[in-house]
C-alpha cells in the first residue's frame, strides 16, 4: 500500500513519542507521513525527519463557561483547518494519539469518511480519546485492559502495545543481573521535568539505609533545577555516590544499567521499563488526568513487574523499608525484571502500523 498517513497528536512527549515510532515504521514501509499538532507539539515535530508538519489550533476545556466557550471556538477553528489539510493531503488513513490537539483532526477525518484509528497509551482512556472513541473504526491499546471505555467500544479494541523509541529497543537485549553483591545501580527519574516528591523523599530514604547497604549504592537522580542543590547536599551529607542532573540524555542506557528504577508512571516510562525489562518502584502523579498514572502503575504491579507507592504513602521511612527488603532479596528484583521484559512489546510500532493499514484496506474493500 502506498500513499500518505496523517498522525494527530497532543503536544506532550507522551503523545508524540509513540507517534514518532509509528512514523519511522510507516516511512520504512515506503509511505509518506504528516503530523498535525498544536503549538507545543511543533517543538517535538521538528525531531521527526521526513515528516511534514502541520499546525492547527486546539483548546483545552476549562472549568468556567467562558473557558469552555473559548475552547469550543478554538476546536471549531481547528476542525476547519484540519478539514482543509486533509482534503489537500488526501491521506489513506488517519491515526490519533490523544490529547486535545488530536481531536479536531480526528473528528474531521471521521466526517470525511477516512479510515480512523486512535491509540491510547495509558491503562485508563484519556478524555480526548474517550470522546473520539465512538466515532473511530479501531481503538489501539497499550495494555491488555483499558478502563473508562463503554462496553460497545471494547469490540473495536486491538492491543498493540505502546511504541517506544529506537534507542530504547536497542537496549532490550541487555540482560538483567540482580545485585547479589557489589554495586547497586539505582536510577531515579520523574518524567521530562523531574518530580519534587522524588527529590524530597529519595535522598532521605537512602540515608536511612544501613551503612553497608549505603556503601554499595550508585545513584543517578533527575531533579528539577530548583531542587538540584538540595538533592546534591543530601547525598553529600549521607556519603552516597550520586550523579544528579535536571536531564539525562541517555535514559535508555541508564535504564539498562539499573538494578532498580524509582519513577513516575507515565505511559512512556512504563512502556520503556517493560521494553528493556527493569524492576521499578512507581510513584504515580496524583494530579494526573483521570488518575491514569495509578492505573498504569497498578497494571505493572498486577503482572509482578513493579511495586506501587502512592504519594500519600511515599515517605522516607516507608521507602527505606521497601528498598532494604528488595536489596536484601535480589530474587524479587530478578523476578520483576523478567516479568517486565516478558510483557514488553518491542513490536508495538509494527503491530500498530499493521492495524492502521488493515483498517485502511478494509474500508477500500467495503463497509467494515
Amino acid at each position: 500500500m502506498s500513499g500518505i498517513v496523517v498522525l494527530a497528536a497532543g503536544g506532550t512527549g507522551g503523545h508524540i513519542f509513540p507517534a514518532e515510532a509509528l512514523a519511522g515504521e510507516l516511512i520504512g514501509r515506503g509511505l509518506k507521513v504528516a503530523l498535525v499538532t498544536d503549538r507545543r507539539g511543533q517543538a517535538f515535530g521538528g525531531k521527526l525527519p521526513g515528516v511534514a508538519l502541520h499546525r492547527i489550533r486546539a483548546g483545552r476545556p476549562g472549568a468556567g463557561l467562558i473557558s469552555k466557550f473559548a475552547a469550543a471556538c478554538e476546536m471549531a477553528l481547528g476542525m476547519l483547518a484540519a478539514r482543509r489539510i486533509l482534503r489537500a493531503l488526501a491521506p489513506i488513513a488517519a491515526i490519533g494519539f490523544g490529547g486535545y490537539p488530536s481531536v479536531p483532526t480526528m473528528l474531521a477525518a471521521s466526517q470525511l469518511g477516512l479510515p480512523t484509528v486512535i491509540h491510547e497509551q495509558n491503562a485508563r482512556i484519556g478524555r480526548a480519546n474517550r470522546w473520539l472513541a465512538p466515532r473511530m473504526r479501531r481503538i489501539a491499546t497499550s495494555f491488555a485492559q483499558l478502563d473508562g471505555l463503554d462496553i460497545i467500544g471494547h469490540a473495536r479494541i486491538v492491543e498493540t502495545g505502546n511504541p517506544v523509541r529506537a534507542a530504547v529497543l536497542a537496549e532490550r537485549g541487555v540482560a538483567y543481573v540482580p545485585p547479589r553483591d557489589g554495586v547497586i545501580d539505582l536510577l531515579v527519574i520523574g518524567g521530562s521535568q523531574g518530580a519534587h516528591v522524588l527529590s524530597a523523599v529519595v535522598p532521605q530514604a537512602l540515608a536511612l539505609l544501613p551503612p553497608a547497604l549505603r556503601a554499595r549504592l550508585k545513584v543517578a537522580q533527575q531533579a528539577r533545577p530548583e531542587d538540584l542543590d538540595a538533592v546534591r547536599r543530601a547525598y553529600d551529607e549521607s556519603g552516597i555516590r550520586a550523579e544528579t542532573a535536571t536531564f539525562f540524555a541517555d535514559v535508555p542506557t541508564r535504564l539498562a544499567a539499573a538494578h532498580l528504577v524509582i519513577s513516575r508512571a507515565g505511559a512512556s516510562s512504563v512502556a520503556e521499563l517493560c521494553a528493556i525489562g527493569r524492576p521499578a518502584i512507581l510513584v504515580p502523579y496524583r494530579h494526573a488526568a483521570d488518575d491514569h498514572q495509578t492505573a498504569n502503575a497498578e497494571a505493572l504491579a498486577a503482572i509482578g513487574a513493579a511495586w506501587v507507592m502512592s504519594e500519600q504513602n511515599f515517605t522516607a521511612t516507608a521507602l527505606a523499608q521497601r528498598l532494604e527488603k528488595l536489596f536484601g532479596a535480589p530474587e524479587l528484583l530478578d523476578a520483576a525484571a523478567r516479568s517486565a521484559h516478558r510483557h514488553g512489546r518491542p513490536d508495538a510500532a509494527r503491530r500498530l502500523a499493521d492495524l492502521l493499514l488493515e483498517t485502511a484496506a478494509k474500508l477500500q474493500e467495503g463497509p467494515a
